[in-house]
């Protein structure tokens, strides 16, 4: 290639998303007929009330909205959040809708990034938040898992701009209390800090344990919020999410939303709006019954003898598998090439969990889950593999292997 025509170096030294790796792989074992067990789906599979779209506008769906989504639908969110997390928010300045929640963490990230900043990012960690912060001409910057929330004060230096959290956490499904938050927060603000919270999983949790940022930070100065209505409806094909922040932030963001997006996508905004309440009573109790179905797996692994960070939140389980021998991402490569069960390997998300791998229960049964998991501890402690060995069985089940 001319050198005039080179590649965006940044671009080109981030590697692919390897949950979307496993995942595609999955996409394609199952389009050749291969029955595949599905631990490493990001989302959960609900009974979707099936509505009709003729009480739509879809004259109104086929063209633009307003770039910080539809009123209506900002209002339900507002309402929503104010009545389940005792958040208040005003829908007319504290919301901002767009394509999915991943372009709302970017855009959050290209409002306050300066090049070289930092960006804190506590483990386990999304594997997207270190590439998108990349792209946002930031470097990244980890806090190892065990550490205690009072510890992180030793984490931050002068360049040091944003610190993330998800919360409930994927993939480990802790929960961040009301303290720890407050701490968090002023740990941030005392240091002219960001914080970013991501909520993505914020229905996915038992009892009333989840406390939303909204609710303790009611000002959300120097704070964001993020969360995804096509995550918690069990619609992660429609790319739905939106941030939650103060009404300066939110007219810097409706900026770059106007320039990335435009606006999210007008006919399911509609859609999601004229039945919102509809898939809200239809998808929550659900989403109570995955994360209950979450317990249940827990003790099918107790009774394996295996250990995991603890949780008790979301569909996702980060399962110690420290006594491999191997990388989890060789595996990863094995199970799914031998056993075609797809996991996710924990080094996608931080240096501190390599020794782990996530497996979520939203898309398989009890029974399913329980059948793979036996032959993950069985692999896990009784075979050894060779990198041959491993690019054989790839090379047999017909997998591309990850570009770097």
């Amino acid at each position: 290639m001319d050198s005039k025509m080179g590649i965006n170096p940044i671009v080109q030294q981030i590697p692919q998303a390897l949950s979307v790796y496993i995942n595609q792989a999955v996409y394609d074992l199952k389009r050749r007929g291969k029955t595949v067990i599905s631990l490493s789906l990001g989302e959960a599979f609900f009974d979707i009330p099936k509505f009709d779209y003729n009480d739509i506008d879809l004259e109104q769906g086929y063209h633009y909205s307003d770039s910080l989504g539809l009123p209506s639908l900002r209002e339900k969110i507002a309402v929503f959040y104010g009545r389940q997390y005792d958040a208040p928010l005003n829908s007319d300045s504290d919301i901002l809708l767009t394509a999915g929640s991943k372009a709302a963490i970017f855009m959050c990230m290209l409002t306050v990034l300066q090049r070289d900043d930092e960006v804190l990012i506590h483990e386990p960690a999304w594997l997207s938040y270190q590439e998108q912060a990349r792209l946002a001409g930031g470097e990244a910057k980890f806090i190892p898992y065990h550490e205690k929330i009072d510890h992180f004060q030793q984490y931050f230096h002068d360049k040091t701009k944003l610190l993330i959290i998800n919360n409930p956490n994927n993939p480990q499904g802790k929960l961040y209390s009301k303290d720890e938050l407050i701490s968090l927060y002023q740990q941030c603000k005392q240091r002219g800090v960001f914080l970013l919270v991501d909520e993505a999983y914020s229905d996915f949790v038992l009892g009333h344990d989840f406390v939303s940022a909204g609710c303790v930070l009611a000002d959300k100065d120097n704070l964001f919020i993020v969360n995804s209505l096509s995550k918690n409806f069990g619609m992660s094909g429609w790319r739905i999410g939106y941030v939650i922040s103060n009404p300066a932030m939110i007219k810097q963001l409706l900026k770059l939303n106007q320039h990335l997006i435009t606006c999210a996508p007008t006919l399911l905004m509609l859609y999601l709006d004229k039945h919102f309440d509809t898939l809200l009573a239809a998808t929550l109790p659900q989403a109570l019954l995955v994360t209950e179905k979450r317990q249940q797996v827990l003790k099918v692994i107790d009774k394996l003898g295996m250990s995991y960070l603890p949780g008790c939140a979301t569909f996702y389980i980060f399962l110690n598998v420290e006594v491999f021998q191997g990388s989890t991402f060789d595996l990863a490569l094995y199970l799914l090439a031998k056993y075609a069960i797809a996991v996710v390997p924990g080094i996608a998300y931080g240096q501190s969990t390599a020794d782990f791998i996530r497996i979520s229960v939203g898309a398989e049964s009890i029974e399913t889950i329980t059948q793979a998991l036996h032959i993950i501890h069985d692999v896990v402690d009784n075979v050894v593999i060779n990198q041959d060995e491993i690019m054989s069985l790839v090379r047999d089940a017909g997998l591309e292997l990850m570009e770097s």
